[in-house]
């Protein structure tokens, strides 16, 4: 199937040029598009064999020789893993909120780049798609973004902005002395040899670290999320959490831990560390915010803050067991899709809420049991995947990611648990404050679920269900390629 990936980035692009042309229907046509990409996103993942290693449906043809780049795309059980999680998410985001054609054509670029990130296999094509998904995110929160949107999307700009120019000129000093951008053939130096000399190793592998740490977010470098996440619009907020995080996580499975182990396991303590704090800090200011769409944006921190323990506890220092080091990674992959779901899905049921009572502070509502029991019964489920409860998705990741590295830095990952309590009393505290209690004169008229709203919902929880009891699917996609990182990693 030559040219399958080329077509999954080109088809949005399409879909931007024609949404931006109509004057009517703009959202109906931008999931027309979403249909064609996720036929395309089907037709990869049938045509992927997850017995084999490495990189399969690869494009590889000449781009700037001079300086050794290739137009190289190509997926393993990791990047496809992504495509599904993108291709489930944009859609979702798009019937989260009727806009107009400049919304739904952002968004549809947003989602080549994604695309585009997740599959290029050289650090010149993947720049390009990474810094081609920062443009069009800064003008959806500043153009349609809420109140305070102008400072939201400066912030986000000049973090993520300044974190990319460091991990570029970190890149070019590496290519200046290997002469390669390809991932492979760095991963490859990474096993034998420093890929620079002396301490500008240190200088590189700082520059790289600081660009993904600002994107994940990894403490202490989150202070534009929250901001970012309140102020957007809700399908907007949905993609922030679902899909654009991921590029930080996938980062640094990619280009950091191979190229970089020596580095990694040498300041394995304070990464973990650093971890530790993304966990369990974001909960405790979670716990006291008064609105509902910043507690959740802080709550995805914490569970962001999951991944990067399972990482990092895989390549710390310590006696690594393999069978733990490949749970650790195993629960690192199942986390990055589930947290996807259900944090877009969070975000959806807030803009739901606000839709309905026009603010979203915690002590707007009260009793909504009463009036709206669908609604808040779907978003209870939601919210406890998001704490992990057995039989929903968010269980299989957090379960893996902490028997992994409960063997491998028990003390770090000890510490990391009190995370679960605080992020278990943030949700009865939100549970107790939206659905308990009377019911308030305000919420009083609050319509429950409406027919489109219920279809919207219905499939998404219906899929956490399925995760959580049957796994095995999305386990076949990855399970080759876990096992090939872990042994790269020993």
């Amino acid at each position: 199937m030559a040219g399958l990936i080329t077509t999954l980035i080109v088809t949005p692009l399409v879909g931007a040029l024609l949404v931006s042309a109509t004057r009517n229907y703009a959202r109906a046509l931008a999931l027309v598009f979403n249909l064609i990409t996720a036929t395309c996103a089907f037709i990869i993942w049938r045509h992927f064999d997850p017995s084999l290693p490495g990189l399969q449906l690869v494009e590889r043809h000449s781009w700037m020789p001079a300086i050794g780049a290739e137009y190289l795309l190509g997926v393993d059980g990791l990047s496809l893993l992504l495509v599904v999680l993108i291709s489930i998410v944009f859609p979702f985001a798009l019937l989260a909120q009727r806009m107009d054609r400049g919304f739904c054509a952002l968004m549809l670029i947003t989602q080549a780049a994604l695309y585009g990130t997740f599959t290029a296999q050289n650090f010149i094509l993947w720049f390009l798609f990474y810094e081609m998904s920062l443009i069009p995110a800064f003008l959806l929160i500043k153009i349609w973004g809420g109140e305070k949107r102008d400072r939201a999307a400066t912030k986000f700009f000049l973090y993520t902005f300044l974190g990319s120019v460091a991990m570029l000129l970190s890149f070019l000093g590496i290519y200046f002395v290997n002469g390669t951008f390809d991932f492979a053939s760095l991963a490859e130096l990474g096993k034998t040899r420093n890929v620079l000399p002396g301490n500008l190793t240190w200088v590189a592998f700082a520059g790289i670290f600081l660009g993904l740490a600002v994107k994940v977010p990894l403490f202490p470098f989150h202070t534009w999320l929250p901001d970012a996440y309140e102020t957007a619009p809700t399908g907007v907020s949905m993609v922030l959490t679902g899909a654009l995080s991921k590029m930080g996580v996938y980062g640094f499975i990619r280009l950091l831990l191979p190229i970089f182990p020596n580095e990694i396991a040498t300041l394995g303590p304070w990464l973990l560390t650093l971890t530790v704090c993304s966990i369990v800090i974001p909960p405790l200011v979670a716990w006291v915010q008064a609105d509902l769409k910043r507690m959740v944006a802080y709550l995805s921190i914490n569970h962001l803050g999951y991944c990067m323990l399972g990482l990092f506890a895989a390549t710390a220092p310590a006696v690594r067991p393999l069978e733990e080091m490949q749970a650790a990674l195993s629960g690192v992959f199942m986390q990055i899709f589930n947290h996807g779901i259900t944090a877009a899905t969070l975000f959806y049921f807030v803009g739901l809420l606000e839709q309905r009572r026009g603010s979203r502070g915690i002590d707007d509502f009260g009793g909504l049991m009463q009036r709206t029991p669908l609604l808040c019964g779907w978003m209870g489920v939601v919210m406890f995947s998001s704490l992990g409860l057995p039989g929903l998705n968010g269980f299989i990741g957090e379960f893996l990611i902490f028997k992994g590295s409960f063997a491998i830095a028990a003390g770090y990952t000890a510490f990391a648990v009190i995370g679960l309590l605080f992020t278990a009393i943030v949700f009865m505290r939100a549970m107790q404050s939206l659905f308990s209690g009377p019911l308030i004169e305000t919420a009083a008229g609050l319509p429950d679920l409406k027919a489109n709203e219920k279809w919207t919902i219905i499939p998404i929880a219906l899929l956490m269900f399925i995760i959580g009891i049957a796994p095995q699917a999305l386990f076949n996609i990855f399970n080759t390629t876990v096992v090939q990182m872990a042994r790269l990693l020993a």
